[in-house]
């Protein structure tokens, strides 16, 4: 072998070696770095520092384990000042719009809260801001909504065309009734509206005590109407118009916080959905690949679908689509 030829190898080799070793310490980089800017200790990384923290709940609102806790740590950490509750969503269940509720009034007995409304803050997601000491809304945001439905869908006609009947014993005549295999009679119809009327009544005295307002003198507000955050505004539903910097303002101006605090989003840890649409994507997974999965994620964005997997009583709003 040639002089010329070992040379060659040998720089090779180096070069092979001088990679090896350049990607472990990138690699090693990455992971330190990750772990500084992620880590929800708040001994370490960014959470280590005086701050504002920012929680956001968008989507459908769902009594979330991982949030709740989200919401504790953040209540329990000494570097949390105060707090921003972003909120973008229709609502979604009632139980969860309570659940989230008790848990800011419980921050909020530690530190200031104030809520930022987004594009719709909305039924749950209006129950959600009313934890909150002061909302900073959008002019144009949606937000109203106040009410309680149930609902189900009847397909015992559908079911009757293709040659299918559902046979049922039960033990009392309201178990499991209203079913979506039989048009609801009368007895279960007068039960769902006890609900329903138990629960608005809650939601109407929250809002109320929360506001300080009565919901007869807000036109429209009894029956469920929605309203521009300018309009809100104008009912007292929310106290000021803006976005997040007039929520940090608020914070500094009226709850005494340092100024020019940073702001750093907390998110819950990551909670696997094994519902309806987790199983539509996973099915379609199986079949056609990634984009199965894709179009089951597509459907779950779109209102109609997504409430399908929720269950219990909603405080949703649902625009007519006609």
């Amino acid at each position: 072998m040639s002089l010329e030829t070992e040379i060659v190898l040998d720089r090779r080799q180096l070069r092979r070696r001088l990679s090896l070793w350049r990607g472990l310490a990138i690699t090693g980089l990455v992971v330190a770095l990750g772990g500084y800017l992620l880590s929800a200790d708040e001994t370490g990384g960014v959470f280590a520092q005086k701050h504002v923290a920012r929680v956001s709940f968008t989507g459908t609102i769902t009594e979330s384990r991982p949030e709740l806790e989200m919401l504790r740590k953040v209540r329990d950490s000494q570097n949390v000042a105060g707090v921003i509750v972003f909120v973008n969503s229709p609502g979604g269940t009632t139980t969860g719009g309570e659940a989230i509720y008790e848990e800011l009034r419980l921050l909020a007995a530690k530190k200031p809260v104030v809520a930022q409304f987004g594009t719709v803050a909305a039924s749950a997601g209006y129950i959600v801001g009313l934890g909150a000491d002061h909302i900073v809304s959008r002019g144009n945001t949606i937000t109203g909504s106040v009410g309680v439905l149930m609902q189900w869908p009847e397909v015992g006609e559908l079911l009757g065309k293709v040659g299918v009947k559902m046979n049922e014993v039960k033990s009392g005549d309201l178990k499991a009734s209203p079913s979506m295999f039989a048009p609801a009679d009368e007895p279960s119809l007068a039960v769902v509206r006890e609900m329903i009327d138990e629960s608005f009544r809650w939601f109407a005295s929250l809002v109320e005590t929360r506001r300080g307002i009565k919901l007869a003198d807000v036109p429209g507000l009894e029956k469920g109407r929605i309203f521009s955050g300018r309009e809100a505004m104008t009912y007292k539903l929310v106290d000021q118009i803006g976005g997040e910097p007039e929520a940090h303002r608020w914070l500094e101006e009226k709850r005494g916080l340092e100024k020019d605090l940073k702001i750093i989003d907390w998110k819950p840890a990551t909670d696997t959905s094994w519902g309806l649409t987790a199983a539509i994507g996973a099915a379609f997974g199986n079949l056609i690949g990634p984009a199965g999965q894709e179009a089951a994620e597509i459907l779950s964005r779109t209102r109609a679908f997504a409430t399908l997997g929720l269950d219990g009583l909603l405080s949703v709003w649902q625009p007519s689509e006609n």
